[in-house]
């Protein structure tokens, strides 16, 4: 941004932040256990042999590993931001 922002708008700045985290936080649970049914199946009892079935297998185990740091990192933007914006602004907690 150009300017720097006032203490109620960074109060707002913060507020959206908090609501987008929560709502990432469950969207991304959801992601995190999009594989694990298929993952469980090919991982556990073998319903398929061979080398493709293995190789199938090796790739959705690293599907499911990479689908999960891509949806931490997430988190993790969101969560570096929410650091970067004070708790409180000086101007909005004199009022309280």
């Amino acid at each position: 941004m150009s300017q720097p922002l006032g203490g109620s708008a960074l109060d707002a700045r913060r507020r959206l932040l908090e609501q987008t985290l929560a709502e990432v936080r469950t969207r991304v649970a959801i992601l995190e256990a999009a594989l694990d049914p298929a993952h469980r199946q090919f991982t556990g009892q073998p319903v398929w042999v061979g080398p493709k079935a293995q190789q199938f297998a090796e790739d959705l185990s690293a599907r499911r590993v990479r689908l999960r740091k891509a949806a931490q990192a997430l988190i993790e933007t969101i969560e570096e931001e929410l650091r970067a914006v004070p708790a409180k602004s000086s101007s909005s907690a004199g009022r309280h």
